[in-house]
């Protein structure tokens, strides 16, 4: 009698070596049967591109109340100024008078930009623009409070020791659940690359992965089944990213079509870990080709920073989308800039600085001017090639920070490690102008989910010091970017398995 498949893989399991069992399995499809479904390539091009903000940005000082300035918002006491002024940490009301914005569902309630956020209003003369413009064009939105999240949490549950993340106020942690989207345990692949691998067919068969990096090889990036580029930034030109040499016979360079190099990386592909390592040499050598070409034109000028780089990068990138061996028609970018983790010199003598000078518009000033520079030169030049529409820019960082400073005076004061903070969305289809965020689970709080900025209030941790507890999870900020890009509602809960906990998994901010 014949043993029947199941109980060959059984006993199979003892006499093969791992590598053995792979390649049994691949003959057996096993192994592509948990590869998705093909779908047609896509016949419209989407891009999201992610701005890490390492550290733990300051959402405080980014998004302040303006109406609210003196007291908590809501009306009740502490408040933003109450609590900052007198350390040297608030940004006076006076330098936000330029940077004042209405949102158009605050009822009216308005609020302002940390003043580097818009540098051409700053002390010093001929500034390039920041984010501003963009606001008031209704592409740029703010979502409020939001962080890891396992579940929908109050300040009750939290001092009960109920639902709290996973290593919670930790920089590591925070970093990984920002980009795994999974805060209940230490997760392994990065939401960027899950959505990759799920949507990686609406490329087709393409030269360069889904996913570039442009700050090294990163975890928001990684997938189970896609693979990531990174890249060097700006100045860096596209010819020079990949760059093979090759000393050997002419008839044998792998960088040549049809060299014996390339036939013999498609023998011997039976084995699924020699296939895969056969795979990965092959599509090394298809970016290098496919990236080895003049740089593209920019009408745009972006500025000489980390960020500036990158995101120029970035746009060359998109740019050549359509060049001869490329044609991508989905595309998910990764950059980062550091600093972010203000213990001290948060603000220096002069926040609204926004020369970069550490001893005046201190360590953020200098963040954010980079930050909104960056951010719209490369919303300009998405204009200019006629891509803002396809093309959503986010930002993400490991956490916010405390309301109550640490320290005082210039050059000493700064804030310590908090949860909930403030994001931004940029691009023609955002719809902006706007706040968005979620209540308070016991249905109180703004319906736009900013903070109470009231120490021990109901939005603090029994910290009492101002460490908000989010109201929107980042499980539904990304939902949200990957539904506008293209994840079918079917694969959802295989990239967010957290998702279901919340009961509005994504968020009205794209159209």
């Amino acid at each position: 009698m014949s043993e029947s498949r199941r109980k060959f893989l059984k006993t199979s399991v003892c006499g093969l070596t791992g590598a053995a069992m792979l390649a049994s399995m691949d003959k057996f499809n096993l192994v592509n049967a948990m590869v998705q479904e093909q779908t047609e390539a896509a016949t419209d091009y989407k891009a999201l591109v992610c701005i890490f903000l390492n550290g733990g940005s300051d959402g405080n000082n980014m998004i302040i109340p303006f109406d609210d300035y003196t007291n908590a918002v809501g009306g009740t006491t502490n408040g933003y100024d109450n609590v900052r002024t007198g350390s040297g940490l608030a940004v006076p009301k006076s330098a936000l008078t330029n940077t004042k914005i209405t949102p158009s569902n605050t009822s009216g309630v308005a609020y302002a930009f940390h003043p580097n956020l818009s540098p051409e209003f700053g002390s010093v003369a001929g500034q390039a623009k920041g984010l501003l413009d963009i606001w008031t064009a209704g592409k740029l939105a703010v979502l409020c409070n939001v962080g890891s999240l396992v579940r929908p949490i109050t300040r009750a549950q939290y001092a009960a020791g109920i639902g709290r993340p996973y290593q919670l106020f930790s920089h590591s942690d925070q970093v990984s659940q920002q980009m795994t989207a999974v805060a209940n345990t230490v997760g392994q692949t990065g939401w960027g690359g899950r959505v990759a691998d799920k949507t990686n067919t609406l490329n087709g068969n393409v030269a360069l992965p889904m996913n570039i990096s442009l700050a090294g090889t990163s975890l928001f990036s990684t997938g189970i089944n896609s693979r990531q580029l990174a890249i060097a930034a700006a100045p860096t030109t596209l010819a020079n990213l990949l760059v093979l040499n090759w000393n050997g016979v002419s008839g044998a360079n792998p960088n040549t079509s049809g060299s014996s190099y390339r036939t013999l990386l498609g023998f011997d592909t039976s084995s699924f870990l020699v296939k895969g390592a056969s795979d990965t040499t092959s599509q090394a050598l298809s970016a290098d080709q496919a990236l080895n070409q003049p740089d593209p034109a920019l009408a745009t000028t972006f500025p000489v920073t980390s960020l500036g780089n990158q995101l120029k990068q970035i746009a060359k990138l998109i740019k050549i989308r359509d060049a001869a061996g490329i044609t991508m028609k989905r595309q998910i970018f990764f950059c980062s800039v550091g600093g972010y983790d203000t213990h001290t010199n948060e603000t220096g003598t002069d926040p609204a600085n926004p020369g970069g000078q550490a001893a005046q518009s201190g360590t953020q000033g200098g963040l954010l001017t980079q930050l909104s520079q960056a951010m719209k030169a490369f919303y300009d030049e998405m204009a200019a090639q006629g891509m803002s529409n396809s093309v959503t820019t986010f930002t993400l960082s490991d956490f916010g920070r405390t309301l109550q400073p640490s320290g005082s005076g210039a050059g000493s004061v700064g804030t310590d490690h908090a949860w909930g903070s403030h994001a931004f969305i940029m691009g023609g289809s955002v719809l902006g102008g706007a706040f968005y965020g979620s209540t308070r689970p016991d249905g109180t709080g703004l319906p736009y989910g900013y903070p109470a900025l009231q120490l021990a209030g109901p939005d603090d941790t029994t910290s009492n010091r101002g460490q908000w507890i989010p109201t929107t999870a980042i499980d539904q900020y990304a939902a949200t970017l990957a539904n506008w890009y293209g994840l079918p509602l079917s694969d959802r809960a295989a990239v967010f398995p957290n998702l279901a906990t919340f009961a509005t998994p994504t968020l009205p901010f794209l159209s």
